[in-house]
């Protein structure tokens, strides 16, 4: 497979900007997770770099090659890009064999060139290349999408939310089937969702595109632990902000002294705490009386199997309201009294 390289890629409709020169690189065999709430350019990034519209400017370059440039728009046919809409998108009238050879050559058509390899690389059984795409779920579906992206040998796979029309459990599934078909070919590819827990699951890199600006891009690990803003912060994933003081190299709130991930300015900043940081103690637990822990009240709890979310009132200083996240057999009941501490290195932005 191949590396893509994007430098400057600026797109406007009707003379407003929907990206902002964007500069991106994708390494060779890296699956990079394109992730941002709608209308943050993710679906026009994607249209510009399969060739379906013209960018403003800027340039595209896959495997050396240049792709989009000053004058230079290279069709989507000559890309050799494989793409994976939505919903599968198969052809109804085609058999699952006759759609995953569509794309390729007459004479590669005829012979159903590598639809048994292709199958059995999602997942599938060899003899689904005889039925119908309205035989199958819709992860199947999504499965036989991906193998005709994948039967030309494409230079980039792009997949648009391909997850989006399926339930969580088939969702789940039809994931673990994608990635390790992509992995298993050592593909390049690009996956766009605004979903944060398929991004960190799935993505080898994730990117995040805000307002058509691109502002970080980093391992799932870096992105959840260090993003960069505080809006990020309550994007990817839920997030506790305080305000607190810096000195040195640690951070006072209203949840304790606290150690920080990465050093900042002395002064006035706001916290960033993630919920399943925030540990809660009963009267019968060691360390209910550990000075490192503060006195709450349970307001709040979502059950939600194998976890729960808990609202708690803070009974000092302000009553803050701060959220924790408990795995969902030990979650407390409204109106119990706990100790709160803090586990871990946090996370603190200037205070605007």
């Amino acid at each position: 497979m191949s590396e893509l390289r994007i430098r400057g890629l600026q797109k406007s409709f009707d003379g407003h900007p929907v990206l902002h020169g964007i500069d991106l690189s994708v390494e060779r065999g890296t699956l990079l997770a394109l992730l941002g709430p709608s209308g943050s350019g993710k679906t026009t990034l994607l249209r510009l770099l399969c060739g379906f519209e013209r960018a403003d400017g800027g340039s595209v370059e896959i495997d050396g090659r240049s792709v989009v440039g000053d004058n230079l728009h290279v069709p989507s046919e000559q890309r050799r890009i494989g793409y994976v809409p939505q919903e599968g998108a198969l052809f109804p009238h085609l058999s699952v064999a006759d759609n995953i050879v569509f794309g390729l050559p007459r004479t590669q058509r005829r012979a159903r060139h590598r639809v048994a390899e292709l199958l059995e690389l999602v997942g599938l059984p060899a003899d689904f290349g005889t039925r119908a795409p309205q035989q199958l779920s819709g992860g199947q579906q999504q499965r036989v999408a991906l193998a005709r992206a994948l039967a030309p040998s494409p230079t980039l796979v792009m997949l648009d939310e391909p997850f989006s029309s399926l339930d969580a459990a088939l969702r789940l599934e039809t994931r673990q089937a994608v990635a390790s078909a992509l992995a298993a070919t050592g593909a390049t590819a690009v996956l766009v969702t605004h979903d944060q827990s398929e991004a960190l699951s799935l993505g080898h890199e994730v990117a995040v595109l805000w307002n058509g600006r691109l502002i970080q891009t980093a391992t799932p690990q870096t992105l959840y632990r260090l993003p960069v803003t505080r809006e990020l912060a309550s994007f990817v994933g839920e997030a506790v902000l305080l305000p607190g003081i810096v000195t040195q190299d640690r951070v006072s709130c209203e949840l304790g002294d606290l150690p920080l991930s990465t050093p900042i300015g002395q002064g006035a900043v706001d916290v960033m705490v993630r919920p399943e940081q925030i540990r809660l103690f009963r009267d019968e637990d060691r360390l209910v009386n550990d000075t490192r822990a503060y006195d709450a009240i349970v307001t709040e709890v979502t059950f939600q199997g194998q976890d729960a979310g808990v609202a708690l009132q803070m009974q000092s200083g302000t009553r803050t309201m701060v959220r924790a996240r408990v795995p969902g057999y030990l979650s407390p009941q409204p109106g119990e009294r706990v100790r709160l501490s803090v586990d871990g290195e946090v996370t603190a932005y200037p205070r605007a």
